[in-house]
């Protein structure tokens, strides 16, 4: 039995793709009502364009008044800071990021996600410099964001509503992060370590780090293309019970699980986390406050 206050969400990597026209989305819906549709089926979507550019604020208010009130967006941190940067000399770059619109969302802004490259090995003493400056809430993250550079000038968003916990979720792809080592300073930091199926091109971990569990599933046999079996949608609904109920954390307490289908380009993707999240005993997404009209 799952803690009662802990909560699966089954969502997609991204929402926005030619070939899920007319098989996940009816023939004839318009493409600025594929979110709305994608947010009826499921309660969770990670965005992914903030990965390679910095988004508007407007796109941020307008996913979030497209989206049901219980409804939550993952966001997928810059690869400008994870790639380019490498983490170093990040300070500038994060409060762009944060003074984007990311806050925009409001309650409906899930973790945030960091994906290091695969050449990226475990450093320690880079890892505690970059989680040190990580706003842990949203108060935190709005001052940080008040430090922008002229790029977001007259276009920023450096407010919030209330203060709320933001939880951050580190996608290492090498194997040098599956150390002790490793573990003790994203403990320490309260970053999550994201479990990554990827037909074995990386490494999966599966300690838990941090206060929220992330899963994302590239595709189990083939990258980015191969669906999830029934067996194997059985398998992960039983991992994330155990991440539910505390069974397979270290303290015993149970963790929210969010789990990210990025197996998208056979349009498995949006089927899969459907099949997922009926094997949870997920019903779809209530519509408490509706979306806005379009």
């Amino acid at each position: 039995m799952s803690d009662s206050q802990a909560r699966a969400r089954c969502g997609i990597s991204g929402w926005r793709y030619a070939p899920w026209r007319k098989s996940f989305y009816p023939a004839g819906l318009p493409q600025r009502l594929e979110l709305e549709y994608a947010a009826s089926q499921l309660d969770t979507i990670e965005i992914n364009g903030t990965f390679y550019s910095l988004q508007h604020r407007d796109s941020f208010l307008r996913w979030r008044e497209t989206v049901p009130g219980d409804f939550r967006f993952s966001v997928k941190g810059p690869r400008y800071i994870t790639h380019m940067l490498g983490l170093r000399n990040a300070e500038t770059a994060l409060a762009n990021f944060f003074a984007s619109g990311v806050l925009a969302l409001g309650e409906k802004l899930g973790p945030v996600l960091w994906q290091l490259p695969a050449t990226r090995r475990f450093d320690p003493e880079l890892l505690d410099t970059f989680f040190s400056q990580l706003p842990r809430t949203t108060t935190a993250a709005a001052s940080l964001a008040r430090g922008h550079d002229e790029r977001l000038k007259d276009r920023d968003w450096v407010t919030t509503d209330a203060d709320r916990p933001i939880h951050h979720l580190l996608e290492p792809r090498h194997e040098s992060f599956g150390a002790e080592q490793s573990y003790e300073i994203l403990r320490r930091h309260g970053v999550g370590l994201v479990v990554a199926d990827s037909a074995e091109k990386w490494p999966q971990f599966r300690e838990v780090t941090g206060d929220v569990v992330y899963v994302r599933l590239h595709g189990s046999t083939e990258l980015y293309t191969s669906g999830y079996t029934d067996t194997e949608l059985d398998e992960w609904a039983a991992l994330s019970e155990g991440w539910l109920s505390g069974r397979a954390c270290p303290d015993g307490r149970g963790r929210d699980v969010y789990l990210y289908f990025d197996n998208d380009v056979k349009v498995h993707a949006p089927f899969n986390a459907i099949g997922l999240a009926e094997r949870l005993g997920k019903s779809k997404p209530q519509n408490d406050d509706g979306p806005a009209p379009s």
